[in-house]
């Protein structure tokens, strides 16, 4: 005979019910909130589109912290030669092929107190304001918000998953 059967029994119904999801959601909120802070601003616009997602699939829980701007990876990894020279700190998984040569950025597709900011070389045409880039350095803020606060992201989960244990 094992005592307290019905009480073990409910501990194991409590476990198999424990939402996961709350628990990945608090540990990629931690992320988010470190992604915010290192993120680079001019005006706040990437910063700002920094969002979380928790999807269950199956088997596993996915917490996602991303962005929607096209232009974040350029960030976050750099570009041209100044982003291949200086890219420390973005995933070691990670392996950006950058373009050596300057490019051309038409005035219609910059902020034109960004262009004159950074100094660039430009020429005026008829067709208008063509800025020489000849890339940026890197600003990762999405990567080291992940793995610089994997031990507080693990624990934050194991805290949510405890409480949920202890209150069955």
């Amino acid at each position: 005979m094992i005592r307290n059967l019905d009480t073990l029994e409910k501990r194991f119904d409590g476990i198999a019910r424990l939402d996961i999801q709350r628990a990945v959601a608090a540990g990629i909120k931690t992320v988010q909130a470190e992604a915010k802070a290192r993120c680079p601003t001019d005006n706040g616009e990437l910063k700002h589109s920094i969002f979380t997602d928790v999807e269950q699939d199956d088997d596993k829980t996915i917490g996602t912290c991303y962005t929607n701007k096209k232009y974040a990876v350029f960030v976050e990894m750099g570009t041209g030669p100044k982003g291949q020279q200086n890219h420390s700190d973005i995933s070691p998984d990670a392996n950006p092929v950058y373009h050596q040569g300057p490019w051309w950025i038409h005035e219609s597709q910059i902020d034109k107190r960004v262009a004159e900011r950074s100094h660039w070389f430009y020429i005026d045409t008829p067709q208008g304001r063509f800025y020489q880039c000849l890339g940026q350095r890197a600003h990762p803020y999405m990567y080291p918000a992940l793995h610089d606060n994997r031990d507080l992201v693990l624990k934050q989960m194991s805290d949510v998953i405890s409480g949920q244990i202890r209150s069955t």
